[in-house]
């Protein structure tokens, strides 16, 4: 019975997505295009792979759930450029390994999650303002409030890769070489002073059991990507910021910001798309019954 129910519940969500036909599309694709590289992963025994493709189809579903659970539209825009971050960064940045093969793959995704994220903060602003008694909130509070809400989610996310990168040796916080450190660490009188190293050629590693390693440069461990990160992070959510700011501040509701806009449902229009769902259950299972 669990089962059953939800496998109907994931039904339902796929027919909300298929309530904007150019969403639903995407979402098709998309999705066919996941399961084939799930089943890829299946062949060659590639069981990471097979958990990451399992989660894009979960988290393909999560814009249908929360329309569904707090009562809200997701424009159709936003639900294609959600499913094609999610495409892009599990799929082809972890399993196809864009990240290492790609130049710049993943600062242009950073980039894009400061916009997207900027783009949530403006919707959620405007959805917890929505009362008996509304408060008139400036366009640039908006925007301020916006852009702290994507530096936020793109901090939190860094706390995240550390997580894993400390507690399951993975490396989500991508490593670089560098040739010149400087750091109080290496200050042998312990007394604060920097010392620089300049023009290193290679670093030569050996472990406790004798093996050695050497490599060109110098290893930095994840500092200059995280900072990275947050750096286009912070223009992503910059960027959308002034574009929320002024298109708030001229009373512009048409313009391509709205399609970024989340916008809560009143009563009637929640009950007539949970019609528009009930009727095209109704149709598929006529559908069943003729065949």
């Amino acid at each position: 019975m669990p089962a059953i129910k939800a496998r109907a519940f994931v039904r339902r969500l796929k027919d909300r997505i298929a309530l904007n036909r150019r969403a639903f599309v995407l979402y098709s694709v998309l999705r066919a295009l996941v399961l084939v590289v799930l089943v890829r992963c299946v062949l060659t025994g590639r069981w990471e792979g097979v958990a990451l493709s399992a989660l894009s189809l979960v988290l393909f579903l999560v814009p249908a759930f929360v329309e569904d659970l707090a009562h809200v539209q997701i424009p159709g825009l936003f639900q294609a450029i959600i499913f094609s971050f999610i495409f892009a960064a599990e799929i082809l940045g972890e399993i196809d390994h864009y990240y290492v093969l790609v130049p710049g793959w993943d600062t242009v995704l950073h980039t894009m999650n400061g916009f997207l994220c900027a783009a949530i903060g403006f919707s959620l602003v405007d959805l917890l303002n929505r009362s008996s008694r509304p408060i008139s909130l400036s366009p640039l509070y908006v925007a301020i409030v916006a852009f702290c809400f994507s530096m936020t989610v793109g901090v939190l996310w860094e706390f995240i890769e550390f997580g894993f990168d400390t507690f399951f040796g993975l490396d989500m916080q991508k490593d670089s070489f560098v040739t010149a450190i400087s750091s109080v660490a290496l200050d042998p009188t312990n007394q604060g002073r920097r010392v620089a190293i300049d023009r290193i050629v290679r670093t030569t590693v050996t472990t406790a059991g004798g093996a050695t390693t050497t490599f060109s440069g110098y290893l930095d461990i994840g500092l200059i990507d995280t900072m990275k990160d947050l750096l286009v992070n912070f223009v992503g959510a910059l960027a959308f910021s002034i574009v929320g700011y002024l298109s708030l501040r001229r009373g512009e509701s048409g313009n391509w910001a709205a399609g970024l806009h989340v916008t809560p449902l009143s009563e009637d229009q929640y009950e007539k798309s949970e019609k528009c769902l009930d009727s095209i259950a109704a149709d598929r299972r006529r559908r069943r019954k003729r065949s």
